[in-house]
C-alpha cells in the first residue's frame, strides 16, 4: 500500500511539473507574440505605411520597448485562457469549440498576426508590380530569354566535359560522406545514446557539431575551401562532403531512433555486446532506408554541384558563371539546357532506384 501511496504522489508530482513547465512555455509565447506584433506595427505600419519613411532609423530601444509592452499585455490576457495564444498552442485552455473562429479572441490575434507577417515580409523584400512590369524591364528579360531559348552549340562539348565533372564531384562526396555518417549516425540517435551521463554529453556534442555544420550552406563551405584548397572541382566537393555528413547523419539518426525496440530489448537481455546489439538488432532495421537517404542525398549533390561552381566550386557552374558575368547569355542558355538534362536524368534514375529497393 505505501509503494502504491509513493508511485501516485511520484506521478502526481511529475505532472504538476509538466503543467507548470506548459504555463512557463505558453507565457512565454505570448510575449514573444506581442512584442512582435508591436515591433512589426511600430516599424512597418506607422514608420513605413503611415509617416511613409523610406529608410526608418533602428536603435536598440526600440525591441526593449516592444519587449516590454509583450510582458505587460501577455501578463494581462495570461489570466484570460481566451486570449492566450500559448494555452491553447499547449492545451492549457481548450476553449469553447462550438463557437467559429472569428468568435474566439486568441484565433483573431493569431489572424492579425499572419496578416502583419505577411505585409512585412512585402515591404521587406520590397515587392513592386511596377517593377516588374515596367517597360525596360520586361525589354530586358524579353532580351535575355530570346538568347537562352537560341543555345550556342559550339561550346557543348565543353559544357559536356563540365557536366561529367559536375557528376563526379556529386558522386565523390556521397560516397565519402556515407561512412562517416554511418558511423556518426548512432552517437546522435537519442536511444542508443541515453543509458549512460557520458553518453549523453557525447549525442550532446555530436548533435551540436552537426547542427552547427549542416547550418552553412554549401554554397558557404565552396568559398572556404575555394580559399583553403583553392578554386576547382577540389573545393567544390569538400564542400559537398562536409554538409552532406551532417545531412545524411540526422537523416539516419532520426531512422534509428524509430526503430522497433523489441529486438534490441531481447539481444540485451540475452547478453550481448552493445556492438553486436547494434549490428544485428539496429542495422537490418534502418539499411533499406539509409540506402534510400542516400540516393537521395546523391540527387541533391548533383544540383547542389552546379550551384557551388559559381563561387569557384569547378564543374559546370564555373562554366555558367564566367560566361554569364561577360553577359554571353546564348551561352549561358545551352549550359542552362544542360544542367537541366542533367538534373532530370538523375532524378528519374534516383526515383528508379528506391522503387527498385523497397
Amino acid at each position: 500500500m505505501t509503494t502504491q501511496v509513493m508511485e501516485q504522489q511520484t506521478s502526481f508530482f511529475i505532472k504538476q511539473k509538466g503543467i507548470k513547465r506548459k504555463h512557463l512555455y505558453s507565457i512565454l509565447l505570448d510575449v514573444f507574440l506581442w512584442s512582435y506584433l508591436f515591433l512589426i506595427f511600430y516599424k512597418i505600419i506607422y514608420q513605413k505605411i503611415i509617416l511613409y519613411l523610406r529608410y526608418p532609423e533602428f536603435n536598440w530601444t526600440q525591441p526593449l520597448v516592444a519587449l516590454a509592452f509583450g510582458i505587460i499585455v501577455a501578463g494581462i490576457f495570461f489570466v484570460l485562457p481566451s486570449f492566450s495564444i500559448g494555452k491553447t498552442v499547449f492545451r492549457l485552455s481548450k476553449g469553447d469549440s462550438a463557437l467559429p473562429w472569428w468568435q474566439k479572441p486568441y484565433a483573431v490575434f493569431s489572424v492579425i498576426m499572419i496578416l502583419m507577417t505577411f505585409i512585412t515580409g512585402l515591404y521587406i523584400t520590397k515587392v513592386s508590380l511596377t517593377e516588374f512590369l515596367s517597360p525596360s524591364g520586361l525589354a530586358g528579360a524579353r532580351r535575355i530569354f530570346s538568347s537562352l531559348l537560341t543555345p550556342n552549340w559550339a561550346i557543348f562539348e565543353d559544357a559536356l566535359f563540365a557536366a561529367i565533372e559536375t557528376i563526379y564531384m556529386a558522386l565523390i562526396a556521397t560516397a565519402l560522406a556515407i561512412p562517416v555518417a554511418f558511423l556518426l549516425s548512432f552517437f546522435a540517435a537519442r536511444n542508443l545514446m541515453s543509458h549512460s551521463p557520458l553518453f549523453k554529453i557525447i549525442y550532446s556534442v555530436t548533435r551540436f557539431i552537426l547542427n552547427m555544420t549542416r547550418a552553412i550552406e554549401p554554397l558557404v563551405w565552396a568559398i572556404i575551401f575555394s580559399v583553403w584548397v583553392g578554386i576547382g572541382p577540389f573545393a567544390g566537393m569538400m564542400a559537398l562532403c562536409l554538409h552532406s555528413v551532417a545531412s545524411l547523419c540526422k537523416l539516419y539518426s532520426e531512422q534509428i531512433e524509430s526503430i522497433d525496440e523489441g529486438p534490441i530489448e531481447a539481444m540485451t537481455a540475452t547478453g550481448a555486446h552493445p556492438i553486436q546489439v547494434i549490428w544485428f538488432g539496429v542495422v537490418p532495421q534502418v539499411v533499406l532506408p539509409f540506402l534510400s537517404y542516400t540516393i537521395y542525398r546523391w540527387d541533391i549533390n548533383v544540383r547542389m554541384a552546379t550551384v557551388i561552381g559559381l563561387v569557384g566550386g569547378g564543374g559546370i557552374g564555373t562554366m555558367l558563371m564566367q560566361y554569364q558575368g561577360l553577359a554571353k547569355w546564348h551561352e549561358v542558355g545551352l549550359l542552362v539546357l544542360v544542367i537541366a538534362v542533367i538534373v532530370w536524368i538523375m532524378d528519374y534514375a534516383s526515383a528508379k532506384i528506391r522503387e527498385a529497393i523497397k
